[in-house]
């Protein structure tokens, strides 16, 4: 094992064995092995995609949804349950975000003086921090695309045992690019440390496409993400187009498949994108620049658009903080996405292009997740489009549809609650008060 996952692994079991890290947070209330619980529901959108129900309760045990009962059903009809009161609450399933990082939601120049200061062990307590606030925000499953050292490998492992409190982690390990491309490390760095940094993420031919692939796959990755072409913040002035060759993107498409995974795309450029899709990507990442191609390859192939709209948000705030937050060469790039995003998303709506939810939580702020909502709401969706992007599409993409999504029978018993209508004002979701995981209760703001 190398000395990189020993230290990220030993960070995450002080974690867990901390009680006062976590002295905000509720410890998570389990069921007992067999023990049913009873969630009222004022209104429930068990099934996002269809209307919501009036009063119903949903029974849960073993952490799995059991049935659905219309009205309120008290322990009385079931000997023995706990019921939890959300008579005055509009429930809804787990909501998913398709795009984090949640090793760090630092960015510009303190982000790459805090990957050159800072110790992994550091990196894996703020990725902890991170999982905490995303789950508190209502987002009980996440697809982290990009990993640091094995932190998030590590905290996905976590998670799923409710040793920490954090949503469900779908894990890409490290995300490859050919070499100056968006995920090469590098970038940015003198002449003295260049060679010292990671860097067998990158590949240069189809070879060495295809060992970067199973290196992530060794390492224990969900899923792949690889970058077609150039990112807002790659501290390199080469644009926003295609950085890869067909034979490149092809052999990391191609080998992750043979393994059983899928592939998400960082693209921004439309020569990009369309590179990625006529090859089988399963997801395209940003997608800031549509053409009538992209459009046509989209619903040929059935991939998903994950517009990421919150990064906006991160780059406003922190040249708000600091006009100097980013270097010279990710300026520009800067103010050109915060320009020109939401215009694909506008195409793709009426064109019938899937969309699953997704923020680019680490460019934005964690826990500040359903700001996309509204965002989205803003370039064509609908609310209930907008809801059925992170619950049921995503659950889709993320290849969970028989475990999340939607609150059926035999499902793990994901749940929120808001005090609003989210179907008419989907701001409602920024305010989460309850927020259940595998039956476990991580958030409960009702009155004791």
């Amino acid at each position: 094992m190398k000395t990189s996952m020993i230290a990220a692994t030993v960070a995450a079991g002080v974690l867990a064995g901390s009680p006062s890290a976590w002295s905000q947070t509720p410890a998570p209330a389990a069921s007992a092995t067999g023990e049913t619980t009873l969630v009222q529901a004022g209104r429930l959108l068990d099934r996002p995609g269809r209307a919501a129900r009036g009063p119903s309760t949903v029974v849960i045990r073993d952490g799995r949804v059991v049935e659905i009962r219309d009205g309120f059903v008290g322990a009385d009809a079931v000997a023995g349950a706990r019921v939890v009161d959300l008579r005055d609450q509009f429930v809804l399933p787990g909501l998913i975000d398709s795009h984090v990082h949640l090793v760090s939601d630092l960015g510009g120049q303190a982000g790459l003086v805090s990957g050159l200061t800072e110790n992994l062990p550091t990196h894996a307590y703020r990725a902890a921090d991170n999982a905490r606030k995303t789950l508190m925000a209502g987002f009980t499953t996440v697809r982290n695309l990009g990993d640091d050292g094995g932190v998030t490998l590590a905290l996905r492992d976590a998670t799923a045992a409710h040793t920490l409190p954090g949503p469900r982690i779908i894990d890409a390990a490290t995300s490859i690019s050919t070499t100056s491309g968006h995920m090469d490390g590098r970038l940015g760095l003198s002449d003295d440390l260049r060679e010292h940094a990671d860097h067998d993420n990158v590949c240069n031919d189809v070879a060495s496409c295809r060992e970067a692939v199973r290196l992530q796959i060794g390492r224990g990755a969900d899923v792949i993400k690889i970058a077609t072409t150039g990112g807002v913040n790659s501290r390199i002035g080469a644009g926003l187009g295609a950085q890869m060759f067909e034979d490149e993107a092809r052999a990391l498409i191609d080998t992750a498949h043979l393994y059983g995974k899928k592939v998400a795309v960082h693209a921004h450029g439309a020569d990009g994108i369309n590179l990625a899709l006529r090859l089988g990507a399963d997801s395209i990442e940003h997608g800031t620049i549509f053409d009538d191609e992209t459009i046509d390859l989209f619903r040929r192939s059935g991939a998903y658009y994950v517009p990421t709209l919150s990064t906006v948000n991160g780059y406003r705030e922190r040249l708000a903080a600091d006009p100097n937050a980013y270097s010279p060469e990710v300026l520009p790039k800067i103010q050109w996405r915060i320009s020109i995003t939401g215009q694909s998303l506008q195409r793709a709506v009426p064109a019938g292009v899937r969309i699953a939810f997704g923020t680019d939580a680490g460019v934005s702020k964690h826990g500040r997740n359903a700001d996309e909502f509204e965002l989205m709401v803003q370039h064509g969706m609908t609310p209930a489009t907008a809801i059925e992007a992170a619950t049921v599409n995503a659950a889709d993409l993320l290849g969970l549809s028989q475990e999340i999504g939607s609150l059926e029978p035999g499902k793990r018993a994901d749940l929120i609650a808001v005090s609003g209508d989210p179907l008419t004002d989907v701001t409602t979701l920024k305010a989460v008060h309850f927020v259940m995981r595998d039956g476990r209760i991580y958030r409960d703001d009702r009155e004791p």
